[in-house]
């Protein structure tokens, strides 16, 4: 399952991952998996049937690299190419939706892309899939917004209390922590680089109330807003 348009939430075997504009679910065949969305959301569904005679046909070899890629229930986020690739082939999809051999093209090098950068993406710990920079660029995408360690655990495709001890032990650091600290970055940076009024910084940057970030300057940077503007 392929984000194109929206957000939604999938559940695989338990394990809760969201689904948007940058990033794809990989379901196994015999997963239990839910999914929930709403009339906005344009989500982009790839099926395969291994029992299919294509899929042993000699001039169907080159399949055989895509079979890791439903070894597990995993996320994936797209870069930048990955994400132009799915989006031109949805819009391909609704130009011509019964050519179907051209949908087939598309859709197999949109798993070959997605399985190439599996591959060259190394493991940071062997007990995960994931790494803190596909954390950060989440948080980035969704500041504004409250984010939970189930949120991020989902990324992951991992459960809550798995994911904060192996998060913990690849940064040093736990999640809660971790968001804390990135909200209290992009504050810092929008109170000096930007004329936002010191509110609406407070929402950019998810948290509660321009009380709630003067308050969290206070305590872990030891400054606010107003001195930070004022450069002091």
């Amino acid at each position: 399952m392929i984000g194109v348009r929206g957000e939604a939430e999938v559940v695989v075997d338990g394990c809760g991952s969201r689904l948007d504009t940058w990033s794809a679910c990989l379901v196994p065949t015999e997963a239990f998996h839910d999914y929930s969305g709403n009339a906005r959301n344009h989500v982009l569904v790839i099926d395969l049937d291994p029992c299919l005679p294509a899929f042993t046909n000699p001039g169907h070899e080159d399949y055989d690299r895509m079979a890791p890629l439903f070894e597990r229930p995993r996320a994936l986020r797209f870069d930048s190419r990955l994400q132009s690739l799915v989006h031109l082939s949805a819009g391909e999809f609704a130009l011509a939706p019964e050519n179907t051999a051209m949908h087939r093209h598309l859709a197999a090098g949109i798993l070959h892309c997605m399985s190439e950068r599996l591959v060259r993406t190394p493991s940071r710990a062997t007990q995960s899939h994931f790494s803190p920079d596909t954390i950060r660029r989440y948080v980035l995408e969704n500041l504004h917004r409250k984010i939970t360690v189930g949120d991020l655990a989902g990324v992951a495709c991992l459960s809550v209390s798995r994911f904060h001890d192996i998060f913990r032990t690849m940064t040093g650091t736990t999640p809660h922590q971790y968001l804390l600290q990135i909200r209290l970055e992009q504050s810092v940076k929008l109170i000096i680089d930007t004329s936002l009024t010191i509110a609406e910084i407070s929402h950019r940057a998810g948290f509660s109330s321009q009380a709630a970030l003067t308050n969290a300057l206070r305590k872990h940077r030891g400054t606010t807003p107003s001195a930070l503007r004022s450069g002091n």
